[in-house]
């Protein structure tokens, strides 16, 4: 780096010059925005080590397990910076998703030390950490020693470090009294609308308000666009089928899964007339409006047919509509985003979310160095590179809401989406309640809804034999 271009990358990192005037100080010198952002990230992480001691596992190494994902690629791509600060080697293993779970599990189950640290869901620590799989990492971040003074813990979402805290008992609210900071919030979705905005125009058809315009909107668009269907929601035989937009809405209309009784007993809650209600409107708008396969739509089949315009819209993660609205998807940059909650009594939406998630397992050989390696990814300056550079959205951070460059690229090329985000963040968080049969109970859920949809069962009386059979797992359990 010439001295000019450094003496003005240093302005920046001691805060005496703000990203844009560093941008267009730089470009006045020649640098490009992409050597430009390479610089920044340099001199951030230089400017790291200044007050810790980023060194002291220098020439150890950890291995990773982790899911194939955009957040999984942008940490890859970033990784030199990693060595760089710290000495340390970092090997990792890949797999796809439908495989990914079963790894993970396999390895924790067999008490493996081959991994440090791996990916996980929030809801799968209900789990691994009751069954002494993963350590409570309050134990690290807490420690001046062994944490960075700029790690800034309580910049991460408060929604989304009580998401991913939880005491181990059935029942205790998530981040409650003694809940142990199992994982690190590392990125996440929460579930709103996203739509085509070529198809909307062409049907007369606005951003839906409330559950019984959703249900509307959706025939409307089924009705007048050709080639595609109202709405894409999922309908695999999964607990994944219950968590994103069905959960969202359901929890807008002070719904839940399960009640908690005075001793901390549990119980099903999913059969109150309010429920029976809103299923009621949920069944209509698949039959109506859904695509003709829908008891086998996951993630990807949701996604994949709104980038490519065989829907016209999806009630599902935001981060989905993201990702369909670039790359070379056939209906990129066509696509908006809008907030949604589903009670028309409601003030704002409340979003179910999923947050992909740092773990350390606890058969690391060397917790320490994997801490290291997780302060890093789950960091300040890591997140900005990945939002600004990568596709590492949504964040966790609220200093990289705020960041002016990352609200700059969100704005020009995803319009609707910083908006959509900041309308539901309030309400943003997990509404199930945390318990150790929590997927055997969701994928009964989702094969009980399945049935409604085929005319097999009614609403009225699907809802009455699935809570009669949780109530009865949850005896059996000791939990009920």
């Amino acid at each position: 780096m010439f001295e000019k271009e450094k003496d003005l990358v240093d302005a920046f990192v001691r805060g005496q010059v703000s990203r844009r005037g560093l941008l267009r100080g730089l470009a006045a010198l020649g640098v490009t925005a992409a050597t430009a952002d390479l610089l920044i990230n340099r001199a951030t992480t230089q400017a790291l080590a200044q007050d810790f001691d980023w060194q002291r596992h220098s020439g150890t190494g950890v291995k990773l397990l982790l899911n194939k994902h955009p957040y999984t690629d942008a940490m890859i791509a970033n990784l030199e910076t990693f060595t760089s600060l710290t000495g340390m080697e970092v090997a990792y293993d890949v797999f796809p998703e439908d495989v990914y779970f079963d790894k993970v599990t396999a390895a924790l189950a067999s008490r493996s030390s081959e991994y440090d640290a791996f990916m996980t869901g929030a809801y799968m620590t209900w789990t691994y950490g009751p069954a002494g799989w993963c350590n409570d990492l309050a134990e690290w971040i807490g420690d001046p020693e062994k944490t960075a003074p700029g790690y800034a813990w309580e910049d991460m979402l408060p929604g989304l470090r009580a998401s991913t805290a939880w005491s181990g008992r059935p029942g205790d609210p998530l981040g409650g009294e003694g809940a142990k900071q199992w994982c690190i919030p590392w990125g996440f979705e929460l579930n709103n609308l996203s739509y085509n905005r070529v198809m909307f125009d062409q049907a007369g058809v606005t951003p839906p308000q409330n559950m019984g315009e959703l249900v509307e909107a959706a025939a409307k668009l089924n009705r007048d666009v050709e080639g595609a269907y109202g709405i894409g929601v999922r309908g695999s035989r999964s607990w994944a089928t219950i968590h994103p937009g069905f959960l969202s809405a359901y929890a807008n209309f002070g719904q839940k899964d399960l009640s908690v009784s005075e001793d901390g007993k549990l119980s099903a809650a999913m059969n109150t007339p309010e429920s029976k209600d809103f299923h009621a409107q949920w069944v209509k708008m698949i039959q109506d409006s859904g695509p003709t396969n829908w008891s086998t739509y996951t993630w990807y089949q949701v996604g994949t047919d709104l980038g490519a315009g065989a829907s016209a819209m999806i009630y599902d993660a935001d981060i989905l509509g993201f990702f369909m609205n670039g790359g070379d998807n056939a209906q990129a940059g066509n696509l908006g985003y809008a907030p949604f909650a589903a009670n028309p009594a409601a003030d704002a939406p409340t979003p179910n979310v999923w947050v992909w998630s740092l773990a350390m397992s606890a058969f690391s050989r060397n917790p320490d160095a994997a801490w290291y390696f997780l302060q890093w990814a789950s960091g300040v300056e890591h997140a900005l590179f990945g939002a600004r550079e990568q596709d590492f959205v949504n964040p966790v951070r609220q200093s990289v809401w705020s960041d002016e460059a990352f609200r700059a690229r969100m704005d020009k090329s995803y319009p609707g989406y910083v908006q959509q985000y900041e309308a539901s963040a309030p309400g943003a968080q997990i509404y199930f309640t945390p318990q150790p049969l929590f997927f055997d109970l969701t994928t009964e859920w989702a094969a009980t809804l399945q049935e409604m949809v085929a005319d097999q069962v009614s609403v009225d009386e699907g809802l009455d034999r699935l809570a009669e059979s949780v109530d009865g797992q949850l005896a059996d359990a000791g939990l009920g």
